[in-house]
């Protein structure tokens, strides 16, 4: 695909949206999977146990002795660096951290480790196929088996007795437990006979462990995640969850009915994740998120696809394209994503996921983006095996796909209220905006409604600082005590010294986007996203982005119900001056960075700037050390205003 056929495709909809997407009237029930095959059907239809291949196992020697000889060698001496090696130990102090103080690094920092050994191990035995490494991945199975928690500290909230050490009388069933199952489950499928020689206790001890907790309490009991006793949204828990339970039933499971059993109860969730999605298919938890919500569904719907004979096949349906194509419309240039909600600046797509993906699908835009992000991809590789094996056994096409990064000029998600927009199509250059409506209840709800960010030639100028690293405190109660959860850490207004408010009520109203190939503008009230304290009657908020000026204007307009107070916040990791009063100077370090200006009427308005230092290794990962709060005050605002501010590139 050349360049300008890929630039055609991209100004192409990914997919047309029904009206009752466009007027956000909230997603609908779907039942996309069940009603693709008949439950008779997919018991004719699902392979045997026995019959069922997702990948080579490592008695299969010629696809792992074809691969590239780097690619060969990288996996072996990644493993080499385990054997012999120390398992991280896991002290019963380590959970105890999270009840005393909310850490929850403290413990699963090792415990992902553990994981993260195993599966190196188990890939540097299959490439290699001399027995190396079995002892140590012996080693490593029994270690894990032995654990009395395969979670995070932080979800032990669903047992019955609230956050306390673990009950083994009460297993739950969690993200990080169903990793650790579908990871044994691949480790068994993968070296089963090599495992049965060392000891035939070790695959016994394997599926007991895996059995009795995941495939037991998710096929007997229904859980929160599942969405099975309620009608709320679910998130990426579903998915996520559903995608390592179905690798472990498929593979471990030896009760035929329990088997098909659980497939079905399991493509009975990922409706319910359907019905949580808007047919824009927008990820309102943000792109990182969409790296275990979106592509997690699609981890699923691959698994059913090929352990079915392709007979469950839902790849043609435009809801399961729109949430593929998500992640390279919240794209905005190199590795920043728009990441509203609990999203870093910085994101890395899973880029060979992505590819399959777009292949499955028949979007060529999304291959070639998977592409562009394996490309850019760190080092550091998860644990699942389910991710990690295709990527290395597709490493030869994957190098030579087409490798490109759409860049639309629009986005629009109705659903989410979320709006991009930039110069040109196909280029970083010049300025990108995005901003959102939407309401303070989404999944990792920030209090934002009607923030926006601002980027220049790739680069970040006004910010969303996304999340911290996360505690006991992020999802609690409290949350709204993080200040990078607060309206007045957002490109928001301060009213009276009142911020925005959590919870379904609190939202945009009057949302309205008009593009035209020379402006792109985005409309709303914000209002009702404060609480009745601030002493507002109304506030509508108007952004518009001049394509061949490369600026983008704000408009604030406001009634109050009498005259208080206004403070304008507008985050940035920018060098700030103050070169002459009505103009604000944001500067980058990167060679030939463009100069951007913040310019209002200094008759109106004064600027401060707060000056906040970084600690938070999430939050520097993406931001640096610090980050400046520009503030422009209004001390004596009239009942009743307006305020103009423009963002020039230049």
């Amino acid at each position: 695909m050349n360049r300008r056929e890929f630039t055609a495709l991209a100004a192409l909809p990914i997919a047309p949206l029904p009206a009752a997407a466009a007027e956000n009237n909230g997603p609908v029930t779907r039942t996309i999977l069940v009603s693709s095959i008949a439950r008779e059907k997919l018991k004719a239809a699902l392979l045997p146990r026995g019959s069922y291949k997702p990948c080579p196992t490592a008695n299969d020697r010629a696809e792992w002795e074809a691969l590239p000889a780097t690619v060969r060698a990288d996996g072996i001496k990644t493993a080499e660096k385990h054997l012999k090696a120390v398992w991280p130990p896991l002290p019963v102090t380590y959970l105890l951290e999270f009840v005393r103080n909310g850490t929850r690094t403290r413990f699963e920092g090792p415990s992902a480790t553990r994981r993260r050994m195993l599966a190196e191990l188990v890939t540097g035995e299959c490439i290699e196929g001399k027995g190396r490494f079995l002892d140590d991945i012996a080693t490593g199975i029994w270690a894990i088996c032995e654990e009395s928690y395969w979670g995070s500290p932080a979800h032990l909230t669903a047992q019955k007795g609230g956050v306390n050490l673990p009950n083994p009388e009460d297993e739950i069933v969690e993200l990080f437990s169903a990793e650790t199952a579908g990871l044994l489950a691949f480790t068994d499928y993968l070296l089963g006979p090599q495992l049965d020689k060392i000891s035939t206790m070790l695959r016994r001890r394997l599926y007991l462990e895996v059995n009795r907790r995941t495939l037991t309490p998710a096929l007997d009991r229904n859980w929160g995640w599942m969405g099975l006793t309620s009608k709320n949204p679910v998130n990426n828990w579903d998915p996520w969850i559903c995608s390592n339970w179905l690798s472990a039933a498929l593979l471990l499971e030896p009760d035929a009915v329990r088997r098909e059993a659980a497939v079905w109860k399991i493509m009975t969730c990922l409706d319910r994740f359907f019905s949580s999605y808007f047919d824009d298919g927008g990820c309102d938890e943000g792109p990182s998120y969409w790296g275990r919500a979106g592509a997690s569904l699609f981890d699923c719907l691959s698994q059913l696809h090929a352990a079915t004979r392709g007979a469950v096949d839902v790849f043609k349906d435009p809801l399961v394209r729109n949430i593929g194509a998500y992640i390279y419309r919240a794209h905005i240039a190199g590795d920043y994503y728009v990441n509203f909600a609990d999203a870093p600046g910085i994101v890395h797509p899973p880029g060979e996921l992505v590819y399959r993906f777009g292949q499955a699908v028949g979007d060529p835009m999304l291959s070639a983006f998977g592409s562009f992000c394996e490309s850019r991809a760190t080092s550091a590789q998860e644990a699942s095996l389910l991710r990690r094996l295709p990527g290395i056994l597709n490493s030869a096409r994957m190098s030579a796909a087409p490798k490109e990064a759409p860049l639309a000029r629009d986005v629009w998600f109705p659903g989410m209220q979320v709006i991009a927009g930039r110069s040109k199509q196909g280029s970083s250059d010049g300025l990108y905006f995005a901003a959102q409506g939407g309401h303070n209840a989404e999944s990792h709800n920030h209090n934002d409604v009607g923030n926006f960010i601002v980027y220049a030639g790739a680069l970040p100028y006004l910010i969303d600082l996304g999340p911290e690293t996360y505690t006991a405190k992020t999802f609690s109660s409290k949350r709204y005590e993080i200040w990078v959860m607060q309206s007045a850490y957002h490109n928001l207004p301060t009213i009276n010294g009142v911020m925005q408010s959590a919870g379904r009520q609190f939202q945009a109203t009057k949302v309205s986007r008009e593009v035209t190939d020379a402006t792109a503008k985005f409309s709303l009230n914000i209002e009702e996203a404060y609480p009745k304290e601030a002493g507002l009657k109304s506030w509508r908020r108007v952004l518009e982005l001049d394509r061949a000026k490369n600026e983008l204007g704000l408009q604030d307009n406001w009634q109050l119900s009498a005259a208080g107070k206004i403070e304008w916040t507008f985050m940035t990791a920018c060098k700030v001056t103050i070169p002459v009063a009505g103009e604000i100077l944001l500067e980058r370090a990167e060679f030939g960075s463009p100069k951007v200006r913040l310019r209002y009427d200094a008759k109106v308005v004064t600027a401060a700037v707060e000056q906040i230092p970084i600690t938070d290794a999430r939050l520097k990962a993406s931001w640096g050390t610090s980050v400046s709060r520009i503030l422009l005050k209004m001390p004596d605002a009239a009942a009743k205003g307006e305020l103009k501010v423009r963002v020039v590139q230049g």
